[in-house]
């Protein structure tokens, strides 16, 4: 009969433990899911892995923004355009689909 689980111990200080759970909340990750994760990209990357993230501040709708800010915003887009520091929208899609696709066949 084959294990289809395993356990973990681990201790971790109760604040810490307190504060990752609610970001794993946020991010409908169990912890044992995340324990999971993390194990299999030490696997893959042999070392230590990337570690998931929310974002620090969502995007923020136009009606959101000050015109100062949405000018900043577009002047800074409009820089980076004009620095080559760009690519067609459909070549960032295929970009993004590929890695997708590849991300779940890995998991």
């Amino acid at each position: 009969m084959t294990l289809k689980s395993a356990n973990v111990v681990a201790r971790v200080e109760p604040a810490v433990k307190e504060q990752a759970e609610a970001i794993m909340a946020e991010l409908g990750i169990p912890a044992s899911t995340a324990i999971n994760m993390f194990y299999r990209q030490i696997i893959q990357e042999r070392g230590m892995p990337f570690k998931p993230t929310l974002a620090a501040r969502r995007p923020r709708a136009l009606d959101e923004m000050t015109k100062e800010e949405f000018d900043q915003r577009m002047s800074a887009g409009l820089a980076q355009a004009k620095a080559g520091r760009s690519k067609p929208a459909a070549e960032a899609l295929s970009a993004m689909i590929e890695e997708f696709s590849h991300e779940r066949k890995t998991v």
